[in-house]
């Protein structure tokens, strides 16, 4: 009796583990979470095209809600490689990816050091460090909609002491 329930009992386990027929790789969830850190990966490396490679026709970057919303990827492209001059050892470290069916949560700390010229702002040859979390929104091809940031941007000013208008 004990052998058949020890029996019945695997036979459920991998019943339960078995990756459903067509589906050999990874789970949506999961692909969508690496998605997400190839983005941040991405960042770290400087690379402005590779940010941008997984996002859909229609990708809107929300930001921290505090400007417009924007939704040409070309001119994000642009801003990108600006910032990424302006702050040369720019990184983010200690990354944790947190997802559900359609989105993804990364947690980070950002820092970089402000050395060239941004947005006509002088640099200050001052340091940031400043923790952030980026929501990213998946549609079912497995593309970025949308991106969100919940990165105080009074933080970041006052600790590069950019004034403020």
């Amino acid at each position: 009796m004990r052998k058949l329930i020890l029996g019945i009992a695997t036979a459920c386990i991998f019943t339960a583990c078995k990756t459903p027929a067509g589906d050999a790789g990874p789970s949506a969830m999961e692909k969508n979470k690496q998605t997400a850190l190839a983005v941040e990966m991405a960042f770290n490396k400087h690379d402005a095209d590779g940010v941008f490679k997984n996002c859909s026709s229609d990708f809107v970057d929300y930001g921290n809600g505090g400007h417009k919303a924007m939704k040409n990827i070309d001119s994000m492209k642009i801003d990108m490689k600006n910032f990424m001059f302006a702050f040369p050892d720019f990184k983010v470290e200690d990354l944790v990816a947190y997802a559900d069916s359609s989105s993804v949560v990364v947690l980070g700390n950002w820092s970089g050091t402000f050395r060239g010229e941004y947005m006509n702002m002088s640099p200050t040859n001052k340091s940031y460090k400043s923790p952030d979390a980026d929501i990213y929104t998946f549609n079912k091809d497995g593309k970025i909609t949308s991106h969100k940031s919940i990165q105080s941007d009074a933080t970041f000013t006052s600790q590069l002491s950019i004034p403020t208008n």
